[in-house]
């Protein structure tokens, strides 16, 4: 169905708890100054939830009753982070066994059918890594620059599974459909891309797995062996899943599109967050055929919450990332200038090295990098 760019987007905000609600309130203010500086115009509606609303509400939901439908008549949702400390240290854990803030992160992803996790991993020009505490430039801009794609609504987080006193179980649901469908999204995010691989300049989707010894990565594999016959013009690699970890570390010019199942890439995406100077540079694009939700992937940190330390460059990547989709979405090229001055907005800050956050190597607090970036998209969306 072709659609025309529209006068006004909806947008649904759901900060969280933690940080979360810290670098969306940054995130909020960026909507504000593109509205100043084009004729774009949002209507946000923000939705508490999370932890920490679940304890203040009477332990009965993690967001309010008509969340759900509210998120599905969104444009785009922007999401900061959930998670929240329970009594014993932990996280608070709802009656149906499930942590709170659920609804609006995997509840999301499942009824809204966000089925690809796209998470890009670029290495932006001066980013610093903190290795063993010592920050240095390991990994250049020349050697990193991937994207990540995992299957989002099945998998280890189907949501099935029993508990007695003495066992538990976790039913890792893989399916034909799943898998065919977010292996397409990954083959097609290759060809889109203006360059492949960093070492070889080569279109590659590289399938990861553990085909040697789960049956649910047989299937993937076998279907995704039967998509990459329909693109003959990318090629398509296989890594078991335990040796990828190592290479994206050590050989990260060789990838170009990975794409996997949910839990592998929960994992493998939070490792490849360091080649890009960690999670506080790592975007979560959650991507269906109707509905996105976009955030940061560095969870809420309760003991960062209102102390100006977290880093809020992933938050304003994710909202550029947003505007991307939206763009791509109703042909609105308005919105795609937008997510142009945000990524080199943040790219012009890590360059210059001032301000950035402890994570980056720099002494500076949220708020002076978030006004950084956002004095960077003004500028940009003025000349």
């Amino acid at each position: 169905m072709s659609r025309s760019p529209k006068s006004s987007y909806d947008l649904v905000l759901l900060p969280g708890d933690g940080i979360g609600v810290e670098v969306l309130g940054e995130a909020r203010a960026l909507l504000d100054v593109v509205t100043e500086h084009t004729d774009l115009r949002f209507a946000l509606d923000e939705i508490p939830c999370g932890g920490k609303y679940y304890i203040e509400h009477g332990s009965q939901r993690d967001w309010p009753e008509g969340a759900e439908e509210r998120c599905a008549k969104a444009d785009a949702i922007l999401l900061g982070a959930v998670g929240w400390s329970g009594p014993d240290g932990g996280p608070v854990i709802m009656a149906d066994g499930k942590m709170a803030g659920w609804s609006p992160v995997i509840g999301n992803r499942m009824k809204l059918d966000l089925y690809a996790n796209i998470r890009p991993v670029r290495c932006l020009p001066g980013t610093k890594h903190g290795l063993s505490g010592r920050f240095a430039s390991v990994w250049t801009p020349e050697t990193v620059d991937m994207v990540i794609i995992r299957e989002n609504t099945e998998g280890l987080y189907s949501g099935i599974g029993e508990r007695t006193d003495d066992r538990a179980t976790d039913l890792r649901v893989i399916t034909r459909r799943a898998s065919e469908r977010v292996i397409t999204k990954a083959f097609e995010v290759s060809r889109d891309r203006n360059k492949g691989a960093p070492g070889d300049g080569k279109k590659r989707v590289t399938c990861i797995a553990k085909h040697n010894v789960l049956t649910g990565c047989r299937l993937f594999l076998d279907v995704f062996r039967e998509v990459a016959k329909k693109f003959p013009d990318v090629e398509p690699d296989v890594a078991i899943v335990d040796s990828f970890a190592m290479f994206v570390l050590t050989q990260p010019e060789r990838y170009d599109v990975c794409v996997t199942t949910n839990m592998f890439g929960d994992i493998l995406t939070d490792l490849a967050s360091v080649l890009q100077g960690g999670m506080g540079m790592a975007v979560g694009c959650n991507v269906g055929d109707d509905h996105a939700m976009f955030e940061p992937i560095h969870g809420s940190a309760p003991p960062l919450a209102g102390k100006d330390k977290a880093n809020p460059m992933a938050m304003m990547l994710a909202t550029g990332e947003a505007f991307a989709w939206l763009g791509r979405r109703y042909g609105d090229d308005r919105l795609l200038s937008a997510h142009r001055a945000v990524e080199a907005a943040v790219a012009t800050v890590v360059d210059k090295g001032d301000p950035l956050t402890a994570d980056l190597g720099g002494t500076g607090g949220s708020k002076a990098v978030a006004t950084a970036v956002r004095d960077d998209v003004a500028r940009r969306l003025s000349c």
